[in-house]
């Protein structure tokens, strides 16, 4: 049935309200409850409804204050609200809308143009999700891009800092990558690019782990809740697991990405295979970090890996 799996939040002070709405919903969607302003923000939390359904009169916490909370907040803020009250003046209207409500429906509503307008706003919510999603996936990879992984880390760094765990960080660059460009051609650049990608999709073990393509050669792993022993032996296993698929780089007798590469010396003097250096480091964020600073940190360890030889990981002990 269309639209089967979404889910509602209805918040109204008034439970014959929200029993009289659940009750015309519920063979199409999930219906979630609230009766005031700090339950509905707890259950938002809670269940990350598709839709709110939500009403501006209510004791201690308004219509209002649930919304500018809701909008405030980076994982709540693009849940469509609808506000259904029985205020039906122009100006609470106005002052719903533009605090972002998606619409505004008055009391007593009709129940098929409740439907209807649901209907489409969880619609609209669709495209602007996927459309999100494009906007955060690198074309090349099918990983995240860099847009997506800064709105992740945002997410990941809040959460870090209010429950005080460790948050770990890697930053990965190929070596000689301008090498294999210039021997191979950049349409094998790009098949380089995807195999590496397989490698950190295959390496990482846990759902929260997150990768995403930092730029050109670079990419950036985020590891919630890692301590610095988990993140270095996670980075450690990424270089050796690339090491193992022994692509060739440099000038040699080539003929693919296969097993039928001839695994021959590099005549310039480089490593024969493809190798990645590394920068690993883990925090705790406290009061005055900044997650910039964080990313440049890692992202200097990096270098200095690279300074250092290549085909290594470099932590904020590592001289």
């Amino acid at each position: 049935m269309e639209n089967s799996n979404k889910k509602i939040l209805i918040v109204d002070d008034e439970k014959m309200n929200i029993m009289a709405l659940a009750h015309f919903l519920k063979p199409q969607y999930d219906i979630v409850m609230a009766t005031d302003g700090a339950s509905a923000l707890v259950e938002v939390e809670k269940h990350k409804p598709d839709l709110v359904l939500l009403d501006i009169l209510m004791p201690d916490m308004s219509g209002f204050e649930v919304l500018i909370k809701l909008k405030d907040a980076s994982e709540t803020m693009n849940i469509p609200v609808i506000f259904l009250t029985g205020l039906n003046n122009a100006e609470d209207e106005e002052k719903g809308l533009l605090l972002g409500a998606v619409d505004y429906i008055t009391k007593p509503f009709n129940k098929t143009i409740v439907k209807a307008r649901i209907k489409t706003h969880l619609k609209m919510s669709d495209y602007f999700h996927t459309i999100e999603k494009l906007c955060m996936i690198d074309a090349l990879t099918g990983l995240s891009n860099r847009r997506g992984f800064d709105k992740r880390f945002e997410t990941e760094w809040g959460r870090a800092f209010r429950e005080k765990k460790s948050l770990g960080l890697l930053v990965i660059d190929i070596d000689n990558f301008k090498i294999y460009n210039d021997t191979y051609g950049h349409p094998q650049g790009d098949n380089l690019l995807q195999t590496i990608s397989d490698v950190l999709q295959k390496t990482i073990n846990r759902s929260s782990d997150f990768i995403a393509r930092w730029g050109g050669e670079e990419f950036i792993i985020l590891l919630p809740d890692t301590d610095m022993e988990g993140t270095v032996n996670l980075a450690e296993q990424v270089r050796l697991n690339v090491m193992e698929i022994s692509i060739p780089c440099g000038k040699l007798n080539f003929t693919g990405l296969n097993d039928n590469i001839v695994k021959t010396q590099s005549s310039d003097g480089s490593k024969p295979y493809v190798t990645v250096s590394l920068g690993a480091s883990s925090k705790i964020p406290v009061e005055g970090d900044s997650a910039e600073n964080y990313i440049t940190e890692v992202d200097t360890l990096l270098y200095k890996a690279k300074k250092n030889g290549k085909n290594q990981t470099c932590t904020p002990d590592s001289k």
